[in-house]
């Protein structure tokens, strides 16, 4: 008797559906979080606004980038197929293995854990502040807590939902983008309209709590920028599961991109339009704080339940996209073989999503700060590899080449290689401690790959 076929991920999802992954992808930990720490490290609001600029034009140049190659490799994988056709396998393995890392699982860590700070509103022990154990070492730190619990739990959920099909997710997720985009909107427009703010506070400078040399600050402050923007590129993760890739791939990174880089732009004009920048210092639920400022404290607690609700859109948005890099990986036997595994009914890679939901949980309990870096570091790095070999792709003669990428070639790529190139200088000479973590990320992966799946691929 012939033997069933391997199941295998099928073409379900739609412009609607990969656009709101784009957006949830995008939306969250950045926006929620970074203002405060830009506040102190800046101490500008004209530089605030000027950074989310800089941060939207690189992600659409990103994202534009990502859909040419997209339509030319319409796999599952993002850069992890990217690199490997255009440099090679080895730092196509490296580039998954620090996205199982920096590209999914801390991000995921780091959302939940804004979850738990916007919690922290109705209850205080949730809030990062609030921790049992805390222990630091030069840059880095662990803490434990409230905080920690109520993120994991989160991940621990959202990680049991995905395993029960694309499809059930997908519903679940689109649902949670348009309450995320309709509370966006809402608090931007409620804001304006009726929000009790001072346009003065857009001329009104704080102290600086950085030593760093303003030049130099704002290229660190790029990498949560980086981490705000991040996501950008989520529907290359999904391509095998997208009704016409070749049409909704690029669309839904298009679309989706504007449509962050917008609400960005005008929430971050809101918080400041709520209270002086030298205020804002060092909060991280600033979207509570600024919530309270414009509307009182009975609307702070509306918003900041519905703030947390949006959090839980991008920790699910992750939770569902990782798994799909790692199934990719270990198809090409770059990854452990259990993740190529489908469930046969609801057609989820099972063991990548648990290995993923496991590793975000542990990822908790890292210091908030170090995540942010860590992740924007990383991913800037290997962001910047999958443009950059646009340079050489496109000289191949079946090439196809996208009418937005082409106008004033090489203009679009190198509005995203340039910053890159400058991020990864800055953070060697102004954060060595975290990118001494990045490097020790990336020199795991070339040992993993060199003694691990080397041998597994030789005949």
């Amino acid at each position: 008797m012939a033997s069933s076929p391997t199941p295998t991920l099928l073409r379900r999802l739609g412009l609607f559906s990969a656009t709101a992954l784009v957006i949830s992808n995008m939306v969250g930990t950045g926006i929620f979080t970074s203002t405060g720490f830009l506040a102190g490290d800046l101490g500008d609001p004209r530089l605030v606004l000027v950074i989310w600029l800089v941060g939207g034009v690189v992600a659409l140049a990103g994202a534009l980038s990502y859909s040419e190659l997209g339509v030319n490799f319409p796999a599952s994988g993002g850069e992890y197929v990217y690199l490997t056709r255009a440099y090679g396998p080895t730092l196509g393995f490296m580039s998954g293995w620090v996205s199982f890392f920096a590209g999914f699982s801390a991000p995921v860590a780091t959302a939940a854990l804004a979850f738990s700070n916007y919690l922290g509103y109705f209850f205080p022990a949730l809030r990062q502040e609030n921790v049992w154990f805390r222990r630091s070492w030069s840059e880095i730190g662990i803490e434990a807590g409230g905080a920690q619990l109520a993120a994991a739990a989160l991940i621990l959920v959202f990680t049991v939902l995905n395993l029960f099909g694309v499809e059930f997710i997908a519903r679940i997720q689109n649902t949670l983008t348009s309450i995320k985009v309709l509370v966006m909107v809402a608090f931007i427009a409620f804001g304006f309209a009726v929000g009790q703010g001072d346009w003065s506070h857009l001329s009104q400078t704080a102290a600086r709590t950085s030593s760093t040399p303003l030049a130099a600050q704002f290229a660190l402050s790029l990498f949560w920028i980086y981490v705000g923007y991040s996501g950008w590129n989520a529907a290359t993760y999904i391509a095998e599961e997208l009704k016409k890739p070749e049409r909704t791939l690029p669309m839904a990174l298009a679309i989706g991109t504007i449509t962050v880089g917008v609400l960005y732009i005008l929430f971050n004009v809101v918080f400041i339009y709520a209270m002086p920048l030298e205020q804002m210092k060092g909060v991280l639920a600033v979207g509570s704080v600024t919530a309270r400022a414009l509307f009182g404290p009975e609307a702070a607690g509306i918003f900041s339940g519905l703030l947390a609700v949006s959090l839980m859109s991008t920790v699910n948005a992750m939770v569902t996209i990782g798994p799909r890099l790692y199934y990719a990986m270990a198809k090409n036997g770059a990854f452990l073989p259990s993740a190529t595994w489908v469930h046969p009914k609801w057609r989820t890679p099972v063991p990548a999503i648990l290995f993923q939901g496991a590793c975000a949980m542990l990822m908790t309990l890292v210091n908030f700060g170090n995540l942010m870096t860590y992740i924007g570091y990383l991913l800037n790095l290997f962001a910047m590899l999958a443009v950059a070999s646009l340079f050489w792709l496109r000289n191949r003669p079946d090439w196809q080449k996208l009418a937005p990428v082409s106008f004033a070639w090489p203009l679009v790529p190198l509005l995203f290689v340039a910053p890159g190139l400058w991020l990864v200088v800055a953070g060697l000479r102004f954060a060595p401690v975290i990118s001494a973590a990045a490097a020790l990320t990336l020199i795991s992966g070339a040992l993993v790959y060199r003694y691990r799946v080397v041998p597994r691929l030789r005949p």
